[in-house]
């Protein structure tokens, strides 16, 4: 006889990945605007603070809001201040490839207690991650979109954490609200930089850098503009089917509640 249980298939590595983003990415948008740039903050993320943490991260890119779009249009002004961070940011890039390639001497670890198949045990996470901040505290002269794209640029050249690419681009965007430039929600910049070519995105050029940045926050918030526009004439065309119905009809708060998941189950449904 057929056995009568069902197989469910084990989650992929992609679908942990993006579960362990989608949480950490709620965690920084239901906390306040500065707390994910703040040593707690931080310290917390990278689940130091005792409390859980999501590591994962290995996302790709930033993911740009809508509210962004306004003011990225001016060029950037090569003045003085902008020209010392890009040099910082090119030589923390240039120190890490050479410790990577065994030319400079091993910095101590924090964390001898790690898997060393995983991590490396001779990475200064405090010491890189201190680096990262500095350049962060000296874009606050800048405009946040600008400053934005500085702080991503520097992240990927630094690489603060191991394994935790993807957690640059959330505090990018938590850099974009925390400075005011969105207020009622937590920017997506990933969804911009998938129409950049990831050869502009990864440049050694640090300017060519920087305006692929600018021009991935103004294409994604081009997206969520157009997106924002989708679910509206969706909900619009849901909520016509209710003619009709019940007053005690629970079908409202059904349509409210898919609305507001990216996904959703018949479990969750029920």
């Amino acid at each position: 006889m057929t056995p009568s249980w069902t197989c469910v298939r084990a989650p992929t590595h992609e679908l942990t990945r993006a579960h362990a983003i989608l949480r950490t990415r709620r965690r920084i948008a239901g906390a306040a605007p500065d707390w994910a740039l703040s040593s707690a903050g931080l310290d917390a993320l990278r689940g130091r603070s005792g409390v859980e943490a999501t590591s994962p991260f290995d996302c790709e890119d930033i993911e740009p809001g809508r509210d962004e779009e306004e003011d990225f249009e001016p060029a950037i002004e090569a003045d003085e201040g902008l020209a010392e961070l890009i040099a910082a940011v090119d030589s923390a890039s240039l120190r890490v490839d050479r410790t990577l390639a065994g030319d400079g001497p091993p910095a101590p670890s924090a964390s001898r207690e790690r898997d060393p198949l995983a991590y490396d045990l001779d990475w200064d996470e405090d010491a890189c991650l201190a680096e990262w901040r500095a350049i962060v505290d000296r874009t606050r002269e800048l405009p946040p979109t600008l400053a934005a794209a500085l702080a991503h640029d520097a992240w990927n050249a630094i690489e603060p954490l191991q394994r935790a690419p993807g957690l640059g681009g959330l505090l990018a965007a938590a850099l974009l609200r925390e400075r005011g430039k969105t207020r009622a929600h937590l920017p997506c910049l990933a969804e911009g930089a998938k129409a950049v070519p990831r050869e502009r995105r990864r440049s050694r050029d640090a300017t060519t850098r920087l305006i692929a940045a600018l021009e991935a926050v103004a294409t994604g918030a081009q997206e969520g503009l157009k997106q924002h526009d989708r679910w509206l004439l969706a909900r619009e065309l849901l909520l016509r089917k209710l003619d009709g119905r019940r007053s005690t009809s629970k079908l409202p708060e059904l349509i409210e509640f898919a609305l507001s998941r990216p996904l959703i189950s018949a479990g969750m449904i029920a």
